[in-house]
């Protein structure tokens, strides 16, 4: 007797906004977890950010392509990885926005601290080229900016990890059966 789960077709649509969710949920604890503790920098917290993401776009793809009796085609896969990438960079985005606005606004403050550190660091820069590169930095450190491109960036990141596992996951169904 067949499994139901095998052989129910599924859009992918549903299945990559369950798993958009799914991965926005895992990345906004991450993150919480990572400003709370200060560990932003942390290369360990980065490596884990993003196998969440590839494996949560890439078990989306599975998902879908059991769901869809063994058969998804390059399409669908960057479909339902696109779709998941754009709830997960969604879900992010908004809590990036009230991160910054309402939980912890003074850590705008810590990030331009830490830019003027580093161009005081280059010793090539003069007080006046500082000065004009954390009047540009400043612009770009407002929480709808860095909401917005989060969003963006997850969604770019989100397509192109979605082009290379739907490479690997695909199994197109035959033509002629």
């Amino acid at each position: 007797m067949e499994s139901t789960a095998a052989t129910t077709t599924a859009s992918t649509t549903s299945v990559g906004l369950r798993y958009g969710l799914l991965i926005g949920l895992l990345s906004v604890l991450i993150s919480f977890v990572s400003y709370t503790m200060q560990w932003q920098d942390s290369w360990a917290v980065r490596i884990i950010s993003l196998a969440v993401s590839i494996g949560g776009i890439a078990f989306a793809q599975r998902e879908f392509k059991l769901r869809n009796a063994g058969f998804m085609s390059f399409g669908q896969g960057v479909s339902v990885g696109t779709v998941a990438a754009c709830v997960m960079g969604l879900l992010s985005a908004i809590f990036i926005y009230f991160y910054l606005s309402v939980i912890a606004p003074e850590m705008i403050a810590q990030l331009l601290e830490k830019a003027r550190q580093g161009m005081e660091a280059k010793n090539n820069l003069s007080d006046e080229q500082i000065e004009q590169g954390m009047a540009m930095t400043a612009k770009f450190m407002k929480p709808p900016f860095m909401a917005g491109s989060t969003l963006v960036g997850s969604i770019i990141f989100g397509l192109i990890i979605s082009l290379i596992t739907s490479a690997f996951i695909k199994n197109a169904k035959p033509e002629f059966e």
